[in-house]
């Protein structure tokens, strides 16, 4: 099975960057692909199409959940995910259309592993202490969700 970890996020909106760093983290401890993805939608698509399991890293903002909280999702529960670019689909409607068209090479099981943020209003590429906090706990969550084969 072809797995890949992909952190998505803008490495100069603070916060929203926190993606980018869990996988960074990554790096070198696991067998399987790291990937970085700047943006949401079709050019996420690009990056996961081939693979069979991918597990996304990215910044989220429900209210529900604690700031600094990590939680994983499936793709349905999160049908907005990864498009802040209002020319771009989301992944769900990329996944969706190319389906349609015929790819079928699209990934079977996708996972997010969210990072509760406040909603990012400044430039900055530096973290807050809170979210850096989180870093840990994102990580393992991956690790537990790769499992011992893929470690």
């Amino acid at each position: 099975m072809r797995t890949v970890v992909v952190g998505v996020g803008n490495p100069i909106l603070g916060d929203d960057g926190i993606g980018l760093h869990v996988v960074k983290d990554l790096k070198g401890r696991v067998d399987v692909d790291i990937r970085e993805a700047y943006t949401g939608g079709m050019n996420l698509l690009d990056i996961i199409i081939g693979y069979d399991r991918v597990i996304l890293v990215d910044a989220v903002y429900i209210e529900d959940m604690e700031v600094g909280e990590v939680r994983t999702f499936s793709l349905d529960e999160l049908e907005s995910a990864h498009s802040s670019n209002p020319h771009d689909a989301t992944l769900m409607e990329a996944i969706k259309s190319s389906k349609r068209l015929g790819e079928e090479r699209v990934p079977s099981e996708i996972v997010l592993v969210g990072i509760r943020i406040n909603r990012v209003d400044e430039f900055s590429d530096i973290l807050s202490p809170q979210i850096s906090g989180s870093i840990p706990e994102a990580v393992k969550m991956v690790l537990e969700l790769l499992g011992p084969k893929e470690v």
